[in-house]
């Protein structure tokens, strides 16, 4: 049995995560940490009243390490680095739900972060962890850096076609997001009475994931992203417009896909829904030329709780310990 720890109980990516592991049969938790220490973690989060039986605790690297086989960061951005440091000093392994980790480029992260880098050599040695790219390295990793929700809806459907995209006309990603993937943080422009009825974006230009995910493929392209928010709590729909180089086989290219347990390619012309990834961890893709103006429309799906962080650090884990990566999460959306 896995023994799992999760440092950021209480914020959205790691109630999820808790949730996904009340349910995996070769997993357990063991350590919750936050800032209620001392409180039951079923007082404090109701929903997991008579699920766990743990009390809050207090973040102590080593006395974590001890009782765990790998603990789970999930802590906004910036805060996951220095945690990170220390329980991999402390000789546990680490999956970190943030975005500390994931950047290679230290002047990227400055830039985009407004924050220092502290710790470049685990940095380097982190290992981003797309399971369908990464597998490998993931299976002796001792610091994954677990992809973002944005990211993974980008990332998963671009990353088979990137080599035919003409690198001189930036690929152009429109994402809107339910109001969960801001986090459990107050703010004026999340309260009811101005997302009901009502579409944002924001960060044109300058969201702290475009490094992220220009990296991840392999800086071939320029990616034009702007994020939206929508009036519902969770999921991702990210319509993409590539132009490709050349001719190219869309539904050939995607076969790599085809034995990856959770990304499923649609037939050319259909389009997924939101409705069928929901409470899911898997990433849905479709795909239309538009033969007016040459380009391609890529649509991907996915819930930006579970496939959009939560389930991916449950599958990177089962890939670590050699368990099938399907455990605890072969489950379709909630539809309705």
């Amino acid at each position: 049995m896995i023994r799992a720890g999760m440092v950021g109980a209480i914020g959205f990516g790691g109630r999820e995560f808790m949730r996904l592991l009340a349910i995996h049969p070769e997993a357990k938790l063991t350590a919750a940490v936050e800032m209620e220490a001392g409180k039951a973690l079923g007082d404090v989060l109701p929903a997991f009243r008579k699920v766990y039986d743990l009390v809050l605790e207090p973040f102590e690297p080593e006395a974590i390490a001890k009782k765990c086989d790998v603990v789970f960061i999930a802590v906004p951005g910036t805060k996951s680095m220095v945690l990170g440091a220390q329980l991999r000093a402390a000789g546990v392994r680490v999956m970190d739900l943030g975005s500390d980790f994931r950047i290679k480029d230290s002047a990227l992260y400055v830039q985009y972060y407004k924050a220092e880098y502290t710790h470049p050599e685990l940095v380097q040695e982190a290992v981003y962890g797309h399971v369908p790219y990464y597998r490998d390295q993931i299976r002796t990793a001792q610091l994954v850096a677990v992809p973002g929700c944005f990211p993974i809806s980008i990332i998963t459907a671009l990353r088979p076609l990137v080599e035919a995209a003409a690198p001189e006309v930036p690929v152009v990603v429109n994402s809107i997001s339910g109001v969960s993937g801001a986090g459990r943080a107050l703010a004026e422009v999340f309260h009811f009475p101005n997302m009901n009825e009502n579409v944002r974006a924001y960060k044109l230009g300058v969201h702290q994931h475009i490094p992220e995910i220009e990296q991840e493929l392999g800086n071939k392209v320029q990616v034009q992203f702007t994020p939206h928010v929508g009036p519902y709590t969770r999921g991702i729909l990210s319509t993409i417009i590539l132009r490709p180089s050349r001719a190219i086989d869309v539904a050939a290219l995607y076969k790599w896909y085809d034995n990856e347990p959770f990304v499923r390619v649609l037939p050319e012309g259909q389009v997924p829904d939101l409705s069928e990834v929901r409470g899911s961890n898997f990433c849905d893709i479709g795909w239309s030329w538009d033969k007016r103006t040459g380009n391609l429309i890529i649509v991907s799906a996915i819930d930006n709780l579970v496939g959009g962080t939560a389930g991916m650090g449950v599958q990177c884990m089962n890939v670590a310990f050699g368990l099938d990566e399907r455990t605890g999460l072969n489950f379709p959306g909630m539809a309705p």
